[in-house]
């Protein structure tokens, strides 16, 4: 990434910090070889979702599948891992999944970037995904960390919050991050 990738927004609201996170389309053109843009945005959430895990429970009064023991969801490029998977499903007109909620160690990854927390909740149906505890969201070299990541794959905007929700015992905190800045390929800074 080059010293020109800024955080886009920075705002405190109700003492939680947020932060819009760059996407890797706005590296400069010479680094766009070795970041790929984010596949996730205009993800097709309506792809099949492929899964394996050790044991399935179905519950179809409830509309819910239960996935447990290393469960490995993917929908084109986008791969779910964790421990524990419930799938929420309707069966009107015909079964489709609505929601995926992971926990036990839950990681999300897409072409150049890779998400991490401890739950994790997909809406196939909004298009929403979204992490909670001590989430990290790392895309090519830059490194954001907070409480909550909230990944709109419409846009591809993706927003970290620093702390927890009004009200909560951990209100505030800080979205901490890193950012690799390029080398300038004559060793110093030019001078006018």
């Amino acid at each position: 990434m080059s010293a020109k990738l800024l955080l886009l927004a920075a705002a405190t609201l109700a003492g939680s910090v947020s932060a819009s996170i760059p996407s890797a389309a706005a590296a400069p053109a010479a680094k766009r070889g070795t970041c790929p843009q984010s596949a996730l945005k205009g993800h097709n959430s309506d792809a099949p979702v492929d899964w394996n895990a050790q044991r399935i429970e179905v519950q179809d009064q409830q509309g819910k599948a239960i996935l447990t023991g290393n469960v490995v969801a993917t929908q084109g490029e986008l791969t779910l891992t964790a421990s524990r998977v419930v799938a929420a499903y309707s069966k009107k007109p015909s079964t489709h999944v609505d929601r995926l909620d992971a926990s036990g160690g839950v990681v999300i990854r897409g072409p150049g970037e890779t998400a991490r927390g401890a739950f994790g909740i997909y809406d196939l149906n909004q298009k929403i995904i979204t992490m909670v505890g001590a989430v990290t969201l790392t895309r090519c070299d830059a490194t954001v960390s907070g409480a909550r990541l909230v990944y709109d794959l419409n846009s591809g905007r993706a927003v970290m919050d620093g702390g927890g929700a009004p009200g909560s015992s951990n209100p505030g905190g800080r979205v901490t991050g890193s950012f690799t800045v390029s080398q300038s390929k004559s060793g110093g800074a030019k001078t006018p």
